[in-house]
């Protein structure tokens, strides 16, 4: 029988000491203890050389394992790891198998372990989290058919200038499109970021933002003018709900990547931080595998897009039947010479009216629908679901717009 688990040092001591007190000798005492002899002689070698020490359980555990990390392949670990430290073992074992495929790297689990003798892994205060948001996108099933776009939250360079990052990302490969850090967040800074990119990487079918200026405003159909572009460019303009920003769920994971990479600190200026900027975007897009794409990059996966960038701003097409009405600077629409208000957001914009009953029209600015007109009365009335496209008289109807007052 062996040893009770929860007594077997005291036990050892026990025979040790009736051993040494010579009253039986080792085989009775053996039998006494119920050990073989084997054992007993053990623990007596091992007290004579090492003390009471030498009674305790050794680790069964091999002085050197057989497939032990070789010291060059931890050398490149911590290299890579220093050099990139918010990466983890999953991410160094994706890239450093790209990078050098003949060579057989260790598992991530044994690359954490190494990560964390060497003081690299930082521990974290566990806390509760919210469950992630892990549906797709609805539809970023390919390059170029949804944009994500948002300002990454300011924040203060070192010599206390602002610094307001402007990012968009490609929905379908996560490609990083553009950061850049405009002088303003009004509509006309970001048109010019936006210019840039559509030049460079052709036109996505929509563009998802958030329901912040300059993106949307409180004007009918959410309008603004930056939107009003997009719209004559042929873009959808998809907004997430509001509060729930976990519909820009990849755009906003890749915001906690750019703070941590580039705005942590920030740089001593704003040159210096639009150059951390596009450093980042260098490496976003071509050397961090990214575990969402099989550990691909995102450059591995976008393709520009087919449809370029107009040399002339295309008019808004509306179909036969409709009166169109330019609205005033002052944003009122003119109907027998009377003026009801509409939105200043659609100054000078021609608006399309489709008469749906007696003098009871939809109004659509392009393929928007914006509200009802009630032009016997000169009401006007938003759309309580906004961005509603074209699909015919009648369909879209307010009522409650075409009543009597």
């Amino acid at each position: 029988m062996p040893w009770k688990e929860s007594s077997a040092v005291e036990q050892r001591k026990s025979f040790i000491a009736a051993v040494k007190s010579g009253e039986e000798n080792v085989a009775e005492l053996c039998r006494q203890f119920e050990i073989s002899r084997q054992t007993g002689y053990k623990w007596l070698n091992r007290f004579e050389s090492e003390g009471e020490a030498g009674l305790a359980n050794l680790s069964r555990a091999p002085h050197r394992q057989w497939r032990q990390m070789l010291d060059e392949v931890a050398e490149e670990i911590v290299g890579v790891r220093r050099k990139h430290p918010r990466w983890g073992p999953r991410k160094l074992k994706a890239y450093l198998e790209r990078k050098s495929p003949e060579r057989v790297w260790p598992a991530a689990s044994s690359m954490g372990a190494l990560l964390k003798r060497e003081g690299l892994v930082v521990a974290v205060r566990k806390r509760l989290r919210v469950p992630s948001f892990t549906q797709p996108l609805q539809h970023a099933d390919e390059p170029n058919r949804v944009w994500c776009a948002d300002f990454k939250g300011w924040f203060v360079c070192g010599d206390g200038r602002r610094c307001d990052p402007l990012t968009c990302t490609d929905g379908y490969s996560r490609f990083l499109l553009r950061v850049r850090a405009v002088a303003k967040t009004d509509g006309a800074h970001v048109k010019s970021v936006f210019e840039a990119m559509f030049r460079e990487n052709g036109m996505p079918e929509s563009i998802r933002t958030d329901n912040g200026p300059p993106f949307a405003s409180k004007a009918p159909g959410g309008l603004s003018r930056l939107s009003m572009w997009w719209l004559r460019l042929g873009i959808v303009h998809e907004r997430i709900e509001p509060g729930c920003p976990e519909q820009n769920g990849r755009h906003e994971r890749m915001h906690l990547t750019l703070k941590q990479e580039t705005a942590s600190p920030p740089a001593a200026n704003l040159r210096r931080q639009q150059e951390a900027f596009l450093k980042f975007e260098r490496e976003y897009n071509n050397e961090r595998p990214h575990e969402a794409l099989e550990n691909r990059t995102p450059a591995e996966l976008y393709r520009p897009s087919k449809r370029p960038y107009p040399s002339k701003l295309p008019e808004l097409e509306y179909p036969g039947g409709v009166h169109l009405r330019r609205i005033s600077q002052q944003g009122s629409l003119k109907w027998k010479c009377e003026r009801t208000f509409i939105s200043e957001v659609l100054a000078r914009e021609e608006v399309g009216l489709l008469e749906v009953d007696d003098e009871c029209f939809e109004v659509y600015y392009g393929p928007l629908l914006i509200g009802w007109f009630d032009g016997k009365y000169q009401r006007f009335e938003r759309a309580e679901e906004v961005g509603e496209p074209a699909a015919g008289a009648g369909e879209h109807f307010g009522a409650a717009a075409c009543t009597t007052a």
